[in-house]
């Protein structure tokens, strides 16, 4: 780990920094704390979301340059290029939200993190489970069977799920499963559709045991467009990401009121990302199919009217 430099960011840097971070809230598949929510809940969602991004900014080398982040964690600006380094750093911040040594957090983003965990008695595991997920991308890059992949995503998704349950005090175990069966569906259909761009990292998340079965090749995926037997095996894995939704979805009929709009948005979204890659014959190559905003709201409306009612 790089030395500490003498100089730290100015405020308004810092600022910049974690606002930078959180406006990437407008690019995912799925609402992160839309404004009909109470803001007790949009605070800690977007607390959470800022979190869970800037870890993964780390690990996918997506930081913004200059190497803010990393003066921001105690480190060199050119430790902004190692991730393992950064991830470490991090780590030790998040400690400091949660009265580890070291006094309060650096960063602004768990700045912003330290009162939701507090107000709410969040603990530190599934922050813990992003890192190791992130951890985890830098040592391995490609995933053998559907297994693996699962493994994967019970660190790098469904920890997001669980919090979401905690910040609105909804948690039981059966709500849990059904969240897991959500969480690592996005994940999936976010595999899907940047199947590309993590070429571009070297990573590729679609199982080698199905890559066999379609007869895909790495050469195959690094076309231009997709041919029939990439095609195939999207969409299989996407079938796969739909039938996880279906079984998360009555996690939406268990809950009422605005979290049951929010809880939709999750499914919804998913669902018409899903369409989106389906809309594109499931040729994913040439970047990622993304839903339009009519075919959210018309997937979420769905998933209200069909997710059956409990309790």
């Amino acid at each position: 780990m790089r030395p500490r430099r003498d100089a730290a960011p100015t405020a308004p840097d810092a600022r910049a920094q974690a606002s930078a971070t959180l406006g990437k809230a407008r690019s995912e598949n799925f609402p992160v704390a839309p404004s009909f929510l109470p803001r007790a809940w949009r605070d800690g969602l977007m607390a959470v979301y800022g979190y869970a991004r800037l870890v993964d900014d780390i690990g996918d080398g997506d930081l913004a340059p200059g190497g803010h982040d990393a003066v921001l964690l105690g480190l060199d600006p050119a430790a902004a290029d190692e991730p393992l380094a950064m991830l470490d750093a991090l780590e030790a911040d998040l400690h400091r939200v949660f009265g580890g040594p070291g006094g309060s957090p650096r960063h602004p983003l768990l700045q912003a993190l330290r009162p939701v965990v507090r107000a709410h008695g969040l603990t530190p595991e599934p922050f813990l489970g992003l890192i190791e997920a992130n951890r985890q991308d830098q040592r391995v890059t490609r995933y053998a069977t559907y297994g693996d992949l699962l493994a994967y995503c019970e660190l790098s998704a469904n920890p997001v799920g669980r919090l979401v349950l905690s910040l609105t005090g909804t948690g039981t175990p059966e709500r849990i499963r059904r969240s897991d069966a959500v969480c690592t569906a996005l994940q999936i259909v976010e595999h899907v559709q940047d199947v590309a761009e993590d070429l571009g990292r070297d990573r590729i998340y679609l199982p080698a045991e199905d890559m066999s079965r379609f007869h895909v090749t790495e050469a195959d995926l690094k076309a231009h467009h997709a041919g029939a037997s990439v095609r195939s095996l999207v969409a299989f894995e996407a079938e796969r990401a739909r039938d996880l939704l279906n079984e998360g979805t009555p996690l939406v009929g268990s809950v009422h009121g605005r979290l049951r709009l929010l809880l939709a948005g999750f499914v919804g979204g998913g669902r018409a990302a899903l369409r989106a890659v389906t809309a594109a014959g499931f040729d994913v190559l040439p970047g990622p199919p993304k839903p339009t905003r009519s075919g959210l709201l018309r997937e979420v409306a769905a998933v209200l009217r069909t997710a059956p009612r409990k309790g």
